[in-house]
């Protein structure tokens, strides 16, 4: 335990963590630890919870998730710290490689070119990487999007973005306007990468053949996980399908993540006519949900060291879980899209081009072989190239991107 002078920016009195939560951290001793502003950021997150659960009893799993990732000020998407790249706690795609913005850019250019007339919307940003590079890359093959939206949330990462675009393409930022909502009758592009695994979600336990949704209380020691009788009716109708044909095991833990679900519907509402482009990491209902992944996908991010336990540094780690598709498919039929396509990450790149794109790059050989590294990161099946899916949905829309001609899963749904 470091109890070094809080002053150093280093050293904050770690004491001050409720006692479980001590320990937990004492086994992550050769983690990078919290400076004293962050540590005093989660403490400010860890009471705010407390006087949460102190007011109402204890909360559920998915308003305790909810509050540790967006509480404003404090939760995790809604504060300061940095969370991608290399000084952050993970890396998405488009921080790994160009050729990813490069690969989506010419997926979607046909569509672009189509309809001059549509926007595109790109929900959760992330730093504006991403955004940056789309915008380069489809001016330079004059197929801009009339208008790019950002729909985020955060203030924080809004000013990120902002400053992204102003060092990559400052002449490109008036076409750019951030959004808090959907616009309203939307025509154009929605794209979301990884977006849909940050969104909380009910953590639900099996045993004595009865369905439980877990909770979250607070003891002197920390925070302390409970079980509540199934009341939610939407979990219930979920819990119906995924035991379809044969019930889970008992003392089975897994995830639900019925906010993905109403995110779609309310899309569906105002967008009038367009394709929605999910890039995501999960797997179809039958392989998510199956008897040998009885603990879930529940993971944390911190410091890039993945682990599963969600009340270390609350407000300082990510934490997600994977995408069930077919809930995501079904969620979009009824809100009126067609699932377009449904395939992996590298299928979806190497449809659109990716290996045309890195042997345009040339350059000399240590260029070549960073930019082949980085190929296989976006493609192996150990890295993200199975695990990651890319799902289309359409609306109307008589031209489809490129990228889904390579290998179509959607019979796994």
């Amino acid at each position: 335990m470091n109890t070094a002078d809080p002053h150093s920016g280093r050293g904050a009195p770690l004491e001050r963590f409720p006692r479980r939560l001590r320990q937990r951290q004492a086994d992550l001793a050769d983690w990078p630890q919290p400076d004293a502003v962050a540590q005093q950021h989660s403490l400010r997150l860890i009471e705010a919870i407390r006087e949460q659960i102190a007011a109402d009893g204890a909360i559920t799993f998915h308003d305790y998730m909810q509050a540790a990732l967006y509480t404003p000020g404090l939760g995790y998407y809604a504060a300061g710290s940095s969370k991608f790249g290399a000084a952050g706690d993970f890396v998405t795609a488009p921080e790994i490689s160009s050729l990813f913005a490069e690969c989506l850019a010419e997926a979607l250019s046909p569509v672009l070119n189509s309809r001059p007339d549509w926007d595109l919307l790109e929900a959760g940003a992330g730093s504006g990487i991403l955004a940056a590079q789309l915008l380069q890359d489809w001016q330079a093959q004059d197929c801009l999007p009339r208008h790019y939206y950002i729909l985020e949330l955060s203030g924080d990462l809004r000013e990120r973005q902002r400053q992204q675009l102003e060092q990559h393409c400052p002449e490109l930022l008036p076409r750019v306007q951030w959004l808090q909502g959907w616009p309203t009758d939307f025509n154009g592009i929605v794209l979301a990468n990884e977006l849909l695994d940050a969104m909380p979600v009910h953590r639900v336990h099996k045993h004595a053949g009865q369905w439980y949704e877990q909770t979250v209380g607070f003891e002197q020691d920390g925070f302390v996980t409970g079980e509540q009788a199934l009341i939610n009716e939407a979990l219930q109708r979920q819990l119906a399908a995924i035991e379809q044909p044969q019930p889970l095991p008992d003392d089975y833990l897994s995830e639900i993540n019925l906010d993905a679900g109403r995110w779609i519907e309310s899309l569906g509402e105002q967008m009038q006519q367009g394709i929605v482009l999910l890039l995501d990491y999960g797997y179809p209902r039958h392989e998510y949900y199956h008897p040998q992944r009885q603990r879930g996908t529940l993971m944390c991010h911190y410091r890039h060291r993945a682990h599963d336990d969600p009340f270390v540094y609350p407000g300082l780690q990510d934490i997600t879980a994977h995408v069930d598709f077919t809930h995501v498919a079904d969620s979009a039929l009824a809100a009126g899209f067609g699932v377009a396509g449904y395939t992996t990450q590298a299928h979806f790149l190497l449809d659109a081009g990716l290996m045309q794109r890195l042997e345009q790059h040339g350059g000399d050989e240590a260029d070549y072989l960073q930019r082949a590294g980085e190929v296989k990161r976006l493609t192996l099946p150990q890295e993200m190239g199975e695990i990651f899916k890319v799902m289309l949905l359409n609306k109307g829309s008589e031209v489809l991107p490129k990228g889904f001609s390579g290998r179509d899963l959607r019979h796994q749904l």
